[in-house]
């Protein structure tokens, strides 16, 4: 049997040196932190379907400045491919449309939180850069 794959983006969004986690509202990960992000739709580029799907889930304007890294993480029903992207918010504040809870961290309290597996590669890579 071949698992599927999901091609996903994320967002690591700075404002200043805080980084925005986010934890998952519903789903069988429910109550993990992530960084925000989703499916990328036929036909949309990475950055068009970071905007998107920011703008879905927390009801802001987003800039994705640079690529950060793609992490590959088999979960037991999926392959997963996660596009990371370095963005910042050009309007809005960050809302709780689909998400349970928010807050900005700071790099030494990435740590902290329970994050998704795949995103904990992205953690590991943060630390890396910024600490």
């Amino acid at each position: 049997m071949e698992i599927r794959q999901i091609e996903v983006v994320a967002a690591v969004i700075f404002d200043g040196t805080k980084i925005l986690a986010t934890r998952r509202g519903s789903g069988n990960m429910a109550g993990q932190w992530e960084f925000p992000g989703g499916k990328i739709e036929p036909g949309e580029t990475h950055q068009e379907a970071l905007k998107r799907e920011i703008m879905e889930e927390l009801g802001i304007i987003i800039s994705p400045d640079s690529f950060l890294l793609t992490i590959e993480y088999d979960y037991p029903e999926f392959h997963l491919v996660m596009h990371c992207y370095k963005c910042t918010i050009l309007f809005g504040a960050p809302r709780l449309l689909m998400h349970s809870s928010a807050m900005w961290i700071s790099p030494q309290e990435l740590d902290n939180l329970n994050w998704l597996p795949a995103d904990i590669l992205v953690v590991d890579y943060l630390k890396k850069q910024l600490l």
